[in-house]
């Protein structure tokens, strides 16, 4: 894997901010050829730099508005228990985000759902029911003040 530069950093910021520039576009922005500007682009893709690139939708128009953060306990933490809850929060679609943290939770969800009876039903349904759950702690968001995919360059 290569080091990265100022222009690289450039194209970085600019893709994030409009993944749908043009080469051309993009190489007037960071003042490169088009050329230069995909080979850079495409080595940063190669070196794992840029993952992909993805539409920004939205959530209230379809029915996905309320946003909830649950802390998870496991019954045991051995590897057999982390694997399986992975794999079952991994194929769960209204599981945005999954993280295994230190402290006093095993494992912190986000999910969208559509309101608090649709998140019932991800409670009841799913949540409580992937493997290893011992206890749940729910934080339901009445404000998103910052939302961004954005990595500071």
């Amino acid at each position: 894997m290569t080091e990265i530069d100022l222009k690289d950093r450039r194209i970085l910021a600019e893709l994030q901010a409009n993944g749908r520039l043009t080469t051309l576009e993009l190489a007037e922005r960071v003042h490169l050829s088009p050329t230069a500007a995909a080979e850079r682009v495409k080595r940063l893709t190669r070196d794992g730099y840029i993952l992909g690139y993805t539409a920004r939708l939205s959530p209230e128009r379809l029915g996905r508005g309320m946003i909830v953060f649950v802390e998870v306990k496991l019954d045991r933490t051995s590897d057999d228990v982390f694997r399986d809850f992975a794999a079952a929060a991994l194929a769960n679609p209204d599981i945005m985000e999954c993280h295994m943290v230190a402290g006093g939770f095993d494992y912190l969800v986000k999910a969208r759902v559509k309101d608090m009876a649709a998140y019932r039903v991800f409670l009841s349904d799913a949540l409580l029911n992937l493997p290893g759950v011992r206890e749940t702690h729910t934080y339901a968001v009445m404000e998103e003040v910052k939302n961004t995919t954005v990595i500071a360059l």
